[in-house]
């Protein structure tokens, strides 16, 4: 599958087939991320993998109760290393630049994981202190995003995109 495509077949999948992923796959994931272009080349990216049934579930909890979380036989849970960052590029590396870094990850993993079949579901909206305890993150680290991994077991539909039209302004805006 081409890129473009990727792109485009690219959907939040919030229900998985109960099937086990393989370790070689998660860490084709992974590799995917680590090719993200990140300020200075610092590659500030940590990333958990997690398949423990009772930490998804807490995980799920953690993420307001996004149940289909603890569903998906793998999440991996994205993490910035602003203490990295900041060592290049001060707080503008800390507050910012690790935060891109990331996000360029993350979309690697989606679009890896659309390549190989898989679903994945981009979750930002969580409780960061008890995903930092549960996962006994250290202090200078972030959890981003938690990323439920597995076959889909839905195919939801294209949700509509602006038209460029409305969205590309030529030399100023």
């Amino acid at each position: 599958m081409d890129v473009f495509e990727a792109i485009k077949r690219r959907r939040s999948i919030r229900a998985f087939k109960n099937i086990d992923l393989p370790e070689e796959t998660v860490e084709k994931l992974i590799d995917a991320a680590r090719w993200a272009p990140s300020a200075g080349n610092i590659q500030p990216w940590e990333f958990i993998i997690v398949r423990n049934s009772e930490t998804k579930q807490k995980l799920s909890e953690a993420a307001l109760n996004q149940t289909f979380i603890e569903e998906a036989p793998v999440v991996i849970v994205v993490c910035a290393d602003y203490k990295r960052s900041s060592a290049g590029y001060g707080n503008r590396g800390a507050t910012l630049y690790c935060i891109q870094d990331t996000a360029a990850a993350i979309q690697n993993i989606h679009l890896a994981a659309t390549a190989l079949g898989l679903g994945t579901c981009w979750v930002g909206a969580f409780r960061e202190e008890p995903v930092k305890k549960l996962l006994k993150i250290p202090d200078g680290i972030r959890p981003v995003a938690l990323i439920p991994v597995g076959y889909p077991a839905e195919q939801p539909s294209p949700r509509p995109r602006r038209p460029l039209s409305e969205i590309i302004h030529r030399e100023i805006f």
